[in-house]
């Protein structure tokens, strides 16, 4: 078991080498990108990216404080599910208004990963390798989809 303090510095040790990991893919748009704080440009609109001592995860989440505004983003994204599908080589659980670790009604695109630790170091490269492709895709997938949530900015 781990202090708060040792649990915090471990995932920050986890989060800065994946990022220093990632640093050198440039986005779909050849730009450079935080990819672990990756900014969608869209209000309450985020890629998460999310690990624990039980699972890692990765999502795209809706969080507006208007249950009918995130219904109306989910949609959206439901109208980009062949393509966003695509871009990820993979289907992933949709949710609509889930409840987040503090309780907040969101709506989510997730993808989870069971059975690895952010507090084992050995399961850091089989969290990379779980992240980083998924990361990368979900940003080609919204180089090509973003202009069309424009009406949510």
């Amino acid at each position: 078991m781990y202090s708060k303090e040792q649990a915090s510095q471990l995932k920050q040790a986890f989060w800065t080498a994946f990022g220093q990991y990632i640093a050198p893919h440039l986005s779909a748009e050849g730009l450079r990108t935080n990819w672990v704080n990756y900014k969608t440009g869209i209000k309450n609109l985020h890629f998460k990216m999310q690990a624990d001592k039980k699972s890692a995860s990765i999502a795209i989440e809706m969080s507006h404080p208007d249950p009918g505004m995130q219904e109306l983003m989910f949609e959206q994204f439901l109208e980009f599910k062949n393509i966003l599908n695509a871009s990820l080589n993979e289907e992933w659980e949709w949710q609509l208004h889930a409840q987040d670790e503090n309780h907040k009604t969101v709506s989510r695109i997730v993808k989870t990963l069971p059975g690895v630790s952010i507090f084992k170091q050995e399961d850091w490269p089989e969290l990379i390798s779980f992240f980083k492709p998924r990361i990368i895709a979900l940003d080609e997938f919204w180089s090509d989809a973003k202009d069309s949530f424009d009406t949510f900015k």
